[in-house]
């Protein structure tokens, strides 16, 4: 079983030297002199404890515990201070202390301190664990299928979920792409953000354009006001190009650029908008083939198929079912 990882802050070397020897049969121990070598141990080991004095020669414990504190899974903190005082104390706990202990040290003292913390440590993981599955089974409770195919479309969901990457999402009519997109932005992180849907088959290359990223009054016949397109309502969130085989070549061109600069512009305008937006696109063709046939861009293609999700046939492919449970 691997070992609790524990740092020790102390700007004198005796005092680091007695506390990794008293300590080193129980957690795997890392010592640092100064807030500079406590950083970078912070961000390489990730440690489970920092026990780190106040003051290390012109520098303060408590920015050890504010850099440990900005982790993404912080550890638990113990303030040590040969100048112990209720204000010292409050100040330490007001940075995320766990506890404060003064010197002279006692070592049977703070090794019952570093139990509790880590005591601690282990019930916030294992909540974090458990929040994160319970999110995970939420987002796709809406996803039924019991076949490897589908087992395996469930693992791309939860490994793809939790970054920005683009996704293809390719299959026939029916087989539940629009909910495999929804999954995947329900479990990234952001959900709280819009989420929007674009059939790209349903408008002509004018309206699509208009759609996807709207336009400039006077812009076109019937352009009476100006218009936010969807990519500018999904900014934060995540945008769904359903059926993007269908798209003409000039709004591939606009696309891609969307893609690659992360920028729109509106129908009849010049000013670049930056968007922050996940794209999620799906087709019931097969792209590359399309590609091949020369109708779809390349570029584009290898911009939209970041991570591929390929849906099994109908028959074995996703179902909607708001009131069942989750297929595992």
């Amino acid at each position: 079983m691997k070992m609790p990882v524990l740092l020790i802050v102390d700007d004198e070397k005796p005092t680091r030297d007695a506390l990794r020897m008293g300590f080193q049969d129980d957690y795997e121990v890392y010592t640092a002199a100064n807030l500079s070598q406590a950083s970078a141990l912070l961000q390489e080991e990730s440690p489970d404890l920092v026990l780190t004095d106040l003051r290390l020669g012109g520098e303060s414990g408590m920015d050890v515990l504010k850099a440990a504190a900005s982790l993404p899974h912080p550890p638990q903190s113990i303030m040590m201070t040969a100048y112990g005082s209720v204000d010292a104390a409050v100040a330490a706990m007001k940075e995320g202390a766990y506890d404060f202990v003064t010197k002279p040290l006692n070592l049977d003292a703070v090794e019952l301190v570093l139990k509790r913390a880590l005591h601690t440590r282990n019930l916030e993981t294992a909540n974090q664990e458990l929040t994160t599955r319970i999110q995970a089974d939420s987002g796709l409770q809406k996803l039924l299928g019991r076949s490897a195919a589908m087992e395996h479309v469930f693992s791309i969901i939860r490994q793809v979920a939790p970054s920005k990457t683009t996704v293809l999402i390719e299959g026939e009519s029916g087989t539940g792409k629009e909910l495999v997109a929804q999954a995947i932005h329900s479990l990234s992180g952001r959900p709280e953000n819009k989420f929007v849907a674009v059939n790209c088959a349903a408008l002509s290359p004018q309206l699509l354009e208009s759609e996807l990223f709207g336009h400039e009054k006077g812009s076109f016949t019937g352009a009476g006001q100006r218009r936010i397109g969807r990519f500018e309502q999904a900014d934060g969130g995540t945008i769904f190009l359903d059926e993007i085989g269908e798209i003409d070549a000039g709004t591939q061109v606009r696309l891609l650029r969307v893609l690659s600069e992360r920028t729109i512009e509106r129908v009849g305008s010049n000013a670049s908008i930056p968007v922050n937006v996940r794209v999620i696109a799906a087709t019931n063709k097969s792209l590359k083939k399309l590609v091949q046939e020369g109708k779809f861009r390349e570029d584009l293609y290898f911009r939209l198929n970041v991570v591929h999700i390929q849906m099994p046939p109908s028959g074995t492919a996703v179902k909607t079912s708001p009131c069942s449970p989750p297929p595992f």
